[in-house]
Formats: C-alpha cells, structure tokens, sequence
C-alpha cells in the first residue's frame, strides 16, 4: 500500500508541469478570431532610385496614395494602391537643411507628419511635399524630442509623439506647445504608464489613445483624459517576449483602421498582428522569408479605407499589400 501510494505521488508531481504549461496557454495564448489576411502584392528592392528603398521605416495612407519612409535615402516617396511610383520629397531639417531619417507617419487631412528620429523633430508638409512647418527640437525639456518615432494627429491638430530616447509621450500643441506627457523622462520601466522605448502612436476616433510600448514587447492604452485603461502583450503584458498569439517580440508600429480594429508591427516575430480594440486577439499573418507573403523584420502598418493593409518590410527593403481573407 505504501508503495502505492508513493506512485500514486509521483504520477500527481510530474502532471503539474503539464497541467501547468496547458493552464497557461488557454490564459496566454489566444486562438484565431478571425480569418487571417491575404498577400496581394509587393514593390521595391533596395536602392536610391524612384521606387527602391534603403531601410523603409514607416507607412501612412490617403484616400488613394501610400506614402513610405524611405530612411536612408532621407525621402518620402508617394505611390498608387497598387504600388506605382508616383513622386518623392526630401526630409530635411528645416533649420539646418541636414537629411532627416524619417520614422513613423500620420496623415491627418491634407498633411503628412513625419517623425524625424535624426533631427528631433515632427516635420510637417502637404501632400505634395512642400514644406509647412516643423514642431520640437533636440532636448529633454517640455515640448523637446530625442529621436521621435511615431507621430499621431487630433482632429484638433494637437500631436502626440513617441519620444523614443526619452521614455515618454508627450502632448504637444500644432504649434508645439507642451500639454503633458506620459512616463518618466529618461527612465524606462514595465509598470503602468512607463516605457521602454516607445516606438509609435495611434489614436482612435474617440480620442483613445493606443502606444507601441516598443521594448516592452506591449501596447498600452489610455483614455482621452489621460487615464490607463489596460495593456496586453504576453502574460500580465510586464515585458515578456514570445512568438504566441497576442505576445510580441519588438512592437514598432501600430495603427486602426476605420472599423477601430488594431494592427501592430511585431518586428522580430516576423508579423503583423490584429487585435480588437480592447486588446482582444483576432488574427495574425506573416512569416520569416523573402518570398512573397514573407518579412523580414515588418517595421509599420497603415489601414486603407478599402480594407487594404500596407506594410513598410524594413529588411527585404519593401511594401506588402495585404487583404481581408474571403
């Protein structure tokens, strides 16, 4: 009887583990909501000329044309939805005339907003490129960037920017006046409100306001006025890495589309995936590879009108066309 006892307590030990690693993974890891999206078509290879890229770092959309930082060679370039180039403009700064690196891009009526990570400032033009005006400068003051990446635009014109360097996101007027920020300048952090290098914002249509928490592998959310509402990105979203539905490895962008749908760039994992507004879990697409439908490092997203989705493939030096499944 001892005996069997004693077998009766190892056959309990060693099935905690199991019980455990499936426990986990019905809380952590989310199974598809919906159908994943379809490749459609790519453009560009690496270079300088019209329509190649060295480094394509960002994605925005109008009712037609999709703009794309193309980093390295300091410009914007503009083409059709199916891939045709259309013209190009220089990211300068306005003061000093160096080459910008763009980053992340917002497209709010007829302006492009530019995330210049290299001249610490938001470049604004219209859509044909000419220059408008810029907001910030380098520093680590109110209303100050270090190498901004991703800019989001109120219908109101207030920005609010991912201030890389800093480890925050501020609140700036159209004309660049300090409103706030959230995160503690200069200090990272995986606690509510802090961050680890953000990378990109977003802003729903009700004012939400939804940030790539770059380094902590999450997306944090808050309220119009300021409040945390919730985050998600692996188990209690604190900074853990994984290639599971709903974890991230590197989220450096994210945009919604007009249904409020979210996609995020998860840089490592080789992907892009889409979640409800609430964090939810939808879907996901995406591999490792240079063929068509692969990425090599998926950097930014932008969502068309049409359904289409737009996706700056930074190392395959790129742009993929995606489509709602049928």
């Amino acid at each position: 009887m001892k005996h069997e006892r004693w077998i009766k307590w190892l056959i309990i030990l060693s099935s905690l583990p199991i019980g455990l690693i499936f426990l986990v993974w019905l809380v952590w890891i989310p199974t598809a909501r919906e159908p994943a999206y379809r490749f459609v078509t790519a453009w560009g290879e690496r270079g300088s000329a019209p329509g190649q890229f060295s480094d394509p770092t960002g994605v925005a959309v109008s009712e037609n044309e999709v703009f794309v930082s193309d980093a390295r060679n300091a410009r914007i370039q503009v083409f059709d939805y199916d891939g045709r180039f259309l013209r190009q403009f220089e990211v300068r700064d306005s003061i000093s005339g160096r080459p910008g690196r763009p980053m992340n891009l917002a497209i709010e009526g007829a302006q492009v907003y530019v995330a210049d990570y290299w001249n610490d400032r938001i470049q604004v033009y219209d859509l044909n490129g000419t220059p408008l005006r810029s907001v910030g400068k380098h520093g680590n003051g109110p209303g100050e960037l270090n190498a901004p990446g991703g800019v989001a635009v109120a219908p109101n014109g207030d920005l609010f920017v991912a201030d890389f360097y800093n480890q925050r996101i501020q609140q700036l007027s159209a004309d660049g006046r300090f409103l706030r920020q959230w995160g503690e300048t200069g200090r990272t952090g995986a606690g509510i409100g802090q961050f680890n290098y953000p990378t990109d914002v977003a802003l729903s249509v009700d004012g939400t306001l939804y940030v790539a928490d770059g380094y902590n592998d999450r997306i944090q959310v808050f309220s119009v006025d300021g409040q945390f509402l919730y985050k998600w990105g692996g188990p209690f979203a604190m900074n853990l890495f994984g290639p599971f539905n709903g974890w991230f490895a590197t989220v450096t962008g994210i945009t919604i589309d007009r249904q409020g749908t979210i996609f995020v760039a998860d840089f490592y994992n080789d992907r892009i995936q889409e979640f409800a507004s609430n964090g939810t879990f939808l879907s996901a697409f995406g591999e490792k590879g240079d063929n068509s439908g692969q990425f090599n490092h998926p950097i930014a997203v932008a969502a068309a009108a049409d359904g289409s989705l737009f996706v700056a493939d930074y190392g395959n030096h790129r742009i993929q066309k995606w489509r709602p499944a049928e």
